[in-house]
């Protein structure tokens, strides 16, 4: 299974492709939209939405996860990352793939084993998961939320067969 991983920002998206075989991992491609500062907020979206299709047809995934967003301080902040995260959960479910979304703390306890983990850890695992990983910490955290959804996915299915197989 094709999976792609999301980590939402208005200013910097990452974006993380694995397939998914069972166990077996392995990296496909990673990247990061940025958006130009310069332009209007309905401007960036519209950039940030292009940008996320182009992946989407690139790498035709069949399942997309999507990383929570925390809330800081800073409401403004909050509502143009909120802006951001509608955008990339509207790109993947607009085209009728299921999208998953996970709570930060689950991404880096899926994917390090401790979900307080610092960013340093999640990027080494990452790149120990998936060799040939990029170094761009936004593609490194959407890599790390796309091997969280390949590790519940497969517990869920493997539950599902159990469930059906005691019938």
């Amino acid at each position: 299974m094709r999976l792609i991983g999301l980590d939402p920002g208005l200013r910097h998206t990452g974006w993380g492709v694995i397939d998914a075989a069972g166990n077996r991992l392995s990296h496909v491609a990673d990247g990061v939209v940025h958006t130009q500062v310069g332009l209007s907020l309905a401007e960036r979206l519209g950039s940030l939405y292009r940008a996320l299709n182009a992946v989407l047809d690139r790498f035709a995934p069949e399942a997309a996860a999507v990383e929570e967003t925390f809330v800081n301080k800073n409401a403004a902040s909050t509502l143009r990352l909120g802006m951001a995260r509608g955008v990339v959960l509207l790109v993947p479910a607009e085209r009728g793939l299921p999208v998953f979304e996970y709570a930060t703390n689950l991404v880096k306890k899926s994917t390090v084993g401790a979900g307080h983990a610092e960013k340093a850890q999640v990027q080494m695992m990452v790149r120990r998961l998936l060799p040939g990983a990029g170094d761009e910490e936004n593609a490194c955290d959407a890599l790390a939320v796309a091997i969280c959804h390949a590790h519940h996915a497969a517990t869920a299915r493997a539950v599902a067969l159990a469930a059906g197989g005691a019938r």
